[in-house]
């Protein structure tokens, strides 16, 4: 019997169509099951791919001098050195300054200095003469019991998050290892990788490439600029805590370094409550200096340095900006400061793409 026919001997006629239908249904059960499958790495593919488009250059400088294959196991070894060893140390020493946090604030020791410096504080007077007139009762007990909760909560809060990543040493070592393997072949085969998606693509060849461009710039602005301005505000800031012996120098530099991320308000919600304990302490020298040194470094980073390093390469509004992060933490948790700018950058791209190319057709339908 002919291959072609079916068992009573007529020749099986399907239609091109069917034929199509049929082949989508399999592509798509096989492209849900390579989702699947990849799913619990979703978190290591993305940072691989920002970290391979970040560390690409470098990667190109070496292979250049010797081979694809050396190249790549040198910028490795350099994200490994950069990356890994610091985080091992500031997850131990961030472990123990954010217990020590809670503790001061749980056993009363924080309360306590916060209580001598309202009960002896002039501003503390005054703003009570003020507030009696409208009928509001603020003592300082009530200011010591609030500011030592929120110094508990924060300290118990940063330990939960850091104790866990130092518990899960094993997974921890497993994942970076992952992701460095995943760097290694992008490294290597990437151009290859792109190629074949550009051809996938149903997308014309100038929009892939766009969207491509974007989702680059958009990794380089996240990570590279974000990264540095927060290193440097949490640096300071960290410096600024230990010069005026504010405690915990290098959790609350570490914290800086995140909130850095945040337009506007960034270190803001450091330095502004450290300022206005030191005014309570009756240091109004040393408040003053917080206060401005929050000022010069927060302006300069956002529309001095940041402007700088960025250049033309992503145009979204500051306040688009805070909400991808913000809504971006919500979402997906820390990693969403580099998810939320990437789903935002997406939609803005695919926008200016469909007013582009689409729009113009829409309209005479």
């Amino acid at each position: 019997m002919d291959a072609g026919t079916d068992p009573k001997g007529q020749n099986k006629q399907t239609s091109p169509e069917k034929v199509f239908k049929y082949f989508l249904v399999i592509f798509l059960i096989a492209i849900l099951l390579v989702g699947r499958i990849l799913w619990p790495f979703l978190s290591i593919l993305v940072l691989s791919f920002v970290l391979t488009a970040i560390f690409f250059p470098v990667f190109d400088f070496f292979s250049r001098k010797t081979t694809p294959v050396v190249g790549s196991v040198i910028t490795c070894s350099i994200i490994f050195l950069v990356i890994f060893v610091p985080l091992v140390f500031l997850i131990g020493t961030l472990s123990r300054e954010a217990y020590g946090l809670y503790l001061a604030g749980s056993e009363a020791v924080l309360g306590q200095d916060l209580k001598v410096a309202l009960q002896n504080s002039r501003i503390m007077e005054r703003l009570q003469a003020v507030l009696v007139n409208y009928g509001i009762k603020l003592t300082p007990q009530h200011i010591n019991e609030a500011l030592s909760q929120v110094g508990s909560s924060v300290g118990l809060f940063l330990y939960e998050r850091i104790s866990t990543a130092a518990s899960n040493v094993l997974k921890f070592v497993v994942h970076f290892a992952l992701m460095l393997l995943v760097i290694f072949f992008l490294l290597i085969d990437g151009k290859n990788l792109i190629s074949f998606l550009v051809k996938l693509s149903p997308l014309p060849d100038e929009q892939d490439k766009k969207l491509m461009e974007k989702f680059h710039a958009m990794a380089s602005v996240v990570l590279v600029v974000n990264g540095i301005s927060g290193v440097i505000q949490g640096v300071l800031g960290g410096a600024v805590f230990a010069i005026f012996r504010l405690g915990s120098p290098l959790l609350w530099g570490f914290v800086m370094a995140i909130l850095a991320f945040f337009p506007i308000v960034g270190i803001a919600l450091v330095f502004v409550p450290a300022s206005f304990y030191l005014f309570l302490k009756g240091r109004i020298g040393a408040g003053l200096f917080c206060l401005m040194f929050y000022l010069i470094l927060s302006i300069g980073m956002e529309y001095l340095v940041k402007p700088k390093l960025v250049g033309g390469k992503v145009q979204m509004h500051t306040l688009l900006v805070f909400l991808a992060i913000l809504g971006g933490l919500e979402v997906f948790g820390i990693l969403g400061i580099i998810y939320g700018p990437l789903v935002i950058t997406a939609f803005l791209t695919l926008t200016d793409i469909y007013r582009s190319s689409y729009e113009p057709n829409v309209k005479k339908i």
